[in-house]
């Protein structure tokens, strides 16, 4: 019995001795970084919360070697300034709306189009699926590492000046758009005209009424306090935003096997958490906008009808932009979802 036992504990201890030189590596595998990982959205908004989400595995994971920075609120500027840092390397991290890469590669401009998803599950399955990711392959050339999509959710029209009831209703408004062509063209096509401009801008910009609304989901209109500057919402649901979570080409060739592991894996766990509290705080949003003096509106489905049809010249415009057959593919896979 005692040579068993013996026995057992030199094979223990030789194992444990063998371990010790792939655990030595391991740590050597990972080095101290910061990295600076900027967004548009305040603290608490669900953007937020998947970045501090990510933060938190990253350290855990790396053994607080690798500690990320968050820059919530558009403190770094803008989206399209935050991506031009990005490539450079100034910025390490960022995400933000997909569509905005349609600058980077044209295909991404089909998150973008209007009436697209009819929930948010569809548009997991399209941007977990090979399409999502054959897209995020495309931004390596542009110093770009896609990570994976995060939700912002189903966007609404807010304005200071009278409640939307009816697709006339939008005509004439000075509306806020994203940084991007289509956005720009489906709020032209409802007779609003279209006001491109950065996030950080637009409370300002509402303060002293140099347009009279925006665009958001109410998870945004939330935290950026809108309804302090704005009186009606329309809950349109006109496009639903996947966010893409991406990283610096410049950082992730500097980054070791095993650090890339830690950020793929943290970005993974980060995604599930991020959606289920955007989805779960989207009904949230809505009642404490309400709570808060917003006046909201629920178009009929006939409206809705309405301005499907008025959005079609606009998608028909931009599906040559992102070619025919990338556009068939995504609207075949959305009909297979739906049998």
């Amino acid at each position: 019995m005692k040579t068993i036992t013996r026995k057992l504990c030199l094979a223990l201890t030789v194992g444990a001795a063998a371990l010790l030189p792939a655990t030595a590596a391991l740590a050597q595998d990972i080095k101290e970084r910061t990295i600076k990982f900027a967004f548009q959205n305040n603290k608490g908004h669900p953007q937020e919360m998947g970045a501090q989400k990510f933060a938190e595995l990253v350290a855990q994971k790396s053994g607080d070697k690798i500690k990320v920075r968050l820059f919530p609120g558009g403190t770094l500027g803008g989206d399209l300034q935050t991506v031009s840092a990005l490539q450079g390397g100034a910025v390490e991290m960022t995400v933000l709306n997909a569509g905005i890469l349609s600058a980077q590669a044209k295909e991404f401009a089909i998150f973008d189009f209007p009436f697209l998803f009819n929930t948010p599950q569809e548009a997991d399955a399209i941007v977990d699926g090979p399409f999502g990711k054959s897209l995020l392959s495309k931004l390596t050339d542009k110093n770009i590492v896609g990570l994976g999509y995060w939700d912002l959710g189903f966007r609404n029209l807010t304005n200071s000046k009278r409640p939307i009831h009816k697709v006339e209703d939008i005509a004439g408004l000075k509306v806020r758009v994203i940084q991007s062509p289509i956005y720009i063209d489906l709020f032209n096509a409802l007779g609003a005209n279209a006001t491109p401009m950065p996030f950080p801008e637009v409370y300002p910009a509402m303060e002293s009424k140099a347009i009279d609304g925006h665009e958001n989901p109410v998870t945004v209109i939330r935290s950026a306090k809108i309804y302090e500057v704005q009186k009606h919402l329309a809950l349109t649901r006109h496009i639903y935003n996947p966010q893409a979570v991406i990283v610096s080409k410049k950082l992730w060739d500097q980054l070791s096997a095993g650090e890339k592991k830690i950020f793929t894996e943290a970005a993974a766990e980060a995604t599930k958490y991020q959606r289920q509290v955007s989805r779960a705080q989207a009904d949230e949003a809505l009642a404490e906008v309400k709570k808060a003096g917003m006046q909201v509106t629920e178009l009929p489905p006939a409206e809705i009808q309405r301005l499907r049809e008025k959005v079609k010249p606009v998608i028909d415009k931009h599906t040559l932009a992102v070619g025919e057959a990338t556009v068939k593919e995504v609207y075949d896979e959305l009909a297979k979802l739906r049998k």
